[in-house]
């Protein structure tokens, strides 16, 4: 048991001494890349009229597939980039390499922010467009009235 939490406390002194040392720019710039690509695809959701994205997986196991898909599709590479990153960094600070960290930095950087951005902005805009198409529609009126 003394093992296991000595392991388990050296993991999280390692994963937390990410933030200095070379490398880590990676972990701005990551989440960065990984939120626009959030925002592009939740964009797309809302033009095409999709569900929020984490809230679908969750609760539509018809659409789960393919959404598990799609957001693999567009964050994959940043995913696959930043466990080779944090090889690099493991083999050059640590000098060795362990899997379950490499997983966890990655997670953090590529997926949780795509995953936390992604279904808000899908519904923000959502609800922008209609409260634009209320506008109009109130406007289209006024302006039909005021023609008779």
């Amino acid at each position: 048991m003394n093992t296991i939490l000595e392991s388990l406390n050296r993991g999280l002194e390692q994963l937390l001494s990410r933030s200095s040392g070379p490398l880590h720019c990676r972990l701005v710039i990551q989440p960065i890349i990984s939120t626009i690509l959030a925002i592009r695809a939740g964009l797309r959701d809302a033009r095409e009229g999709q569900p929020a994205f984490f809230w679908a997986i969750l609760t539509n196991p018809a659409e789960r597939r393919r959404l598990i898909h799609s957001g693999w599709k567009d964050v994959g590479k940043i995913f696959i980039i930043a466990i080779v990153l944090d090889t690099i960094y493991q083999v050059i600070m640590l000098r060795t390499f362990y899997i379950i960290q490499a997983l966890i930095a990655a997670i953090t950087v590529a997926l949780i922010p795509y995953i936390l951005i992604r279904g808000p902005v899908t519904r923000l805009t959502r609800c922008l467009y209609r409260h634009k198409a209320a506008r109009t529609n109130i406007s289209a009126v006024n302006n039909m009235e005021n023609s008779e």
